[in-house]
């Protein structure tokens, strides 16, 4: 039988069981990860938050995803980038490309209120649904207000331009932004009850007057020194704070 404790350890032991005990949005945050599908936006963040390519990957032999791990202000910083296709050398499928339907302009930096794909086309009763997907991202709106964010919602698919279909899709969806992974990324936090906030750059105007590639490589620069400072001031706004706090 272990020996009595003096009070001394019975009061930290009490602390120490009523941390454990509460609520997960009462406590404060302890571990972020960033989903970023491109390395050239992905590396100034590596950068500012001193962060270094882990080689012992917790992925799946063989995927080329890259995870950038470090402490920041007491909290795990995680950057996770997909990588390279093995095949052709680009960043893998999934490129940010935080397009804009109506209502903002480049280099606008957006919080995500809901998430839906505009691709997935099932006109079965139900399926129908499903296939759109729609979900709501974790309610931030001290944070919105504090760092003085535009909120919108967010619709995804699979390709960089837009057809017909899609804008139909994304209109009603009713949509202001569009990317390529976002409502993928919803999809999972939301299996793993997993709070996810979503910060998107506008690189490129969906009906603008430039083709949809050019626009996006034209602007990604001086988009993803946008994203870089919006990032920072988030993760910065989140230190020391709890769920509720945000």
């Amino acid at each position: 039988m272990a020996p009595p404790h003096d009070e001394h350890e019975k009061s930290q032991i009490a602390e120490g069981e009523e941390s454990m005990a509460a609520p997960a949005d009462k406590r404060p945050i302890s571990t972020i990860v960033i989903i970023i599908a491109m390395r050239t936006e992905a590396l100034p963040l590596v950068s500012k938050f001193r962060l270094s390519e882990q080689p012992d990957s917790v992925f799946p032999k063989g995927v080329p995803w890259v995870r950038y791990y470090g402490i920041y202000k007491d909290m795990n910083i995680n950057i996770i980038w997909p990588g390279k296709d093995t095949v052709l050398g680009v960043d893998s499928v999934g490129t940010i490309s935080a397009s804009l339907a109506k209502g903002a302009c480049i280099g606008d930096v957006f919080l995500a209120s809901d998430v839906a794909f505009h691709d997935r086309r099932i006109p079965i009763p139900v399926f129908d649904l499903y296939g759109v997907g729609l979900r709501q991202a974790f309610s931030a709106p001290n944070l919105s207000k504090e760092l003085n964010l535009k909120v919108g919602k967010l619709s995804t698919g699979d390709s960089l331009d837009m057809c017909p279909q899609d804008e139909a899709s994304i209109t009603a969806n009713d949509a202001t932004l569009k990317d390529m992974e976002g409502a993928a990324v919803a999809y999972v936090a939301d299996l793993l009850s997993v709070p996810a906030i979503f910060v998107k750059a506008v690189t490129d105007i969906v009906d603008g007057e430039k083709p949809t590639a050019e626009e996006f490589l034209q602007n990604l620069a001086a988009v993803t020194a946008a994203l870089d400072r919006a990032v920072t001031q988030v993760v910065d706004f989140i230190a020391g704070k709890c769920l509720s706090d945000l």
